[in-house]
Formats: C-alpha cells, structure tokens, sequence
C-alpha cells in the first residue's frame, strides 16, 4: 500500500469511528435487539460508502485492503454495530458489484437448504455457496422465515424459490486451498467473525477495566486487588491475540494458503471468547449479568458469533485433518512458511 493510500485508510477510519460512537447509542441497541432493520443508520454508513471500502476506486469503491476494511468490521463490532457492514464488503469484493443495498453470505446444505443466514430477511443479495459453486441471488428469488441469533441480530432460514442468480467464479487463491466452494466461503466468513470477535474482546476487556477501576471493595478499586489485576492481564492477551492471529489471516487475502490462516484465527477467536467473557462477567459479578448493564450487548454476540461459521471444534477438526494429511515432517516447514509469509508479505503455501 503506498503512504496515499494509507492515509485514506486512516482517514476512513476516524470518520467510521466518529460515526460509530455517534450514532450507535444505548437506545438504539436496544430498538436493534429482535427489532427491525435500522434503515437509517444504514443509510449514514451507505453514505461514506463504507460497504464499498473493498471495491477499487476505479470500480465505484474506496480501494482498501482487507485489512483496513476489516479493521472498519472491527470498530463496528466493538460498538456492536447491528448491521450487515461485513458480509456486504466481501460481497461487493468478491462479485465486483458496486451495489451498497444490504448484501450477505448463505452456505448451502447437502439438500439445498440454507440456514441461519446473517440478516437474510434484509439483504437485498445473497452470496450463495452449494456443492457447484457460486451464486449471487436476488432477495427475490428466496422466500424467508426469521429468527434470531442470542444476540438479537437476524439469522433466516432462506429458501430458493427460483433458480434465477449470476454465477460467481470462486477465486483461484480460494480453490488452490480447497475443491469445495461451501467451504471456500465458510473460510471467508470464519474470518469476518473472528475479526468481528475482536473487536468485541476489546470492548470486553474496555468496560472490565472501567468497571474494576470505578468499583470500590473493601475501601479501594477492585482494580488494586492482584487477582483482578492477574484475571485482567489475561483478558488483555487473549484479546490482542486474536486481534493479532485475524490481521494475520486478512494478510492472506487473495493468496493460496487464505483457508488455513482464516481456520486458525476462527479457531483461536472462538477459544478466546469462552475465557475473556468468563473473566469479564465475573468482576462485574451479578451486576453485569442484568438487562440494565451495557456488558450483554457485548459478550451475547461473542457467544453467537463463535458458532457462525464453523465453530472452533468445526476448525480445530479441520486443521487437525489437513496436518495429519500432509504427514509429521510437513508440519514444521508450514509453520515456518507461514511465519515467514506474514513477515515479509509472501505467499504461505
């Protein structure tokens, strides 16, 4: 990326953030909690064209990395941002369609079904994966039965009421990872999600750090306690090492080797959330298990978006397989090709 190009990242991303810590009020979550798609909101973050920070500026879009795109997923995640950003940033980049209407990603099943899709009711796209390949899907041409996730958010069991949709090449740096294109999507989703949960540890770990210093036990902050200092210090880590393992797989994009990074930074995102949420609802006690405190909007959609996409078992068992595939003496040259590629930018595989 040039220095042009970084600070245009770095521009787009203050002004997200504005808007995020703006706009996304206690009020408003709650109206987005099982209520219905926030038109509005979505219309402010359609206006600084943010669905479209992966397109290339001379596609209509703001050129971005997926990094820095991801890293706009990761500011909206921590403000729990109840819209599909996303999963419409890597439609609009993997189907080259400057379209800023809501868009989502379904991973079909062996009979066709397509369930517990994110926002399905709302998108006015699908990016649908089966057993042949890719398809992008009108809203049109599937019917919907809504419920929701535990955290209120969407999650639609679609069906396809028309074999109408434009086919969509599964990239080579996707296939040369893996011959199945539910899987080459679930890899895509799986980081969106880990990058997604990182963004939710961080703020996590934010509110049990105010909490901790704001509480007062036994005459002084409970942050003065080493147990609490102890319990924080690991959240802290587990947050940064997701944080760090999801920007590590976004490096991968668009290289042979994509699958296996995106595995393991689900894998690691879904390990962290079980640990950090653990820690955080214990030093706001019972305080912050209750409706009241800000706490739930936060660790509900670590609990749900550690499932979506393949859980970290689903990764673990497909990591685990792919090694034992390759035979022992192959493990450690990986490891280290891998390393190697993130330090210096090269391709792992």
């Amino acid at each position: 990326m040039t220095d042009t190009q970084n600070e245009m990242a770095a521009i787009v991303a203050e002004q997200a953030e504005r808007l995020f810590a703006g706009a996304v009020s206690r009020e408003r979550l709650e109206a987005a909690d099982g209520g219905p798609f926030d038109t509005q909101l979505w219309t402010e973050v359609q206006q600084m064209g943010l669905p479209l920070a992966l397109l290339a500026e001379t596609e209509g879009g703001i050129g971005l990395a997926l990094g820095q795109a991801f890293g706009l997923a990761r500011r909206a995640a921590a403000h729990a941002l109840q819209l599909p950003l996303g999963e419409t940033m890597i439609v609009a980049a993997l189907t080259s369609t400057p379209a800023e209407a809501p868009a989502t990603l379904a991973l079909a099943k062996d009979d066709g079904a397509l369930p517990s899709v994110a926002w399905g009711g709302d998108a006015a796209q699908v990016l649908v994966a089966d057993a042949q390949g890719w398809q992008l899907v009108d809203a049109a041409d599937v019917s919907t039965s809504e419920r929701r996730n535990l955290a209120g958010e969407p999650r639609c069991d679609l069906t396809r009421v028309a074999e109408q949709g434009r086919s969509v090449a599964v990239p080579d740096w996707l296939s040369a990872d893996t011959d199945s294109p539910v899987e080459a999507l679930r890899a895509v989703g799986a980081l969106l999600r880990s990058v997604q949960i990182s963004g939710a540890l961080g703020r996590a770990v934010e509110l049990a750090v105010r909490h901790a210093t704001e509480r007062q036990q036994f005459g002084r902050p409970l942050s003065k306690f080493q147990a609490i200092q102890h319990m924080l210090a690991v959240a802290t880590e587990e947050s940064a090492a997701v944080w760090a393992v999801s920007d590590a797989a976004a490096e991968g994009w668009g290289r042979p080797g994509f699958v296996l990074r995106a595995a393991m930074a689900k894998s690691r995102a879904g390990l962290a959330t079980g640990r950090v949420a653990a820690i955080v609802h214990q030093i706001h006690a019972a305080m912050g298990f209750t409706r009241e405190h800000e706490l739930h909007f936060t660790t509900r959609r670590l609990f749900s978006w550690r499932e979506e996409f393949g859980s970290d078992a689903l990764w673990d068992e497909w990591i685990g397989r792919r090694v034992c595939a390759a035979g022992g003496a192959a493990l450690w040259p990986q490891l280290v090709a891998s390393t190697t590629a993130h330090a210096t930018g090269e391709d792992a595989a």
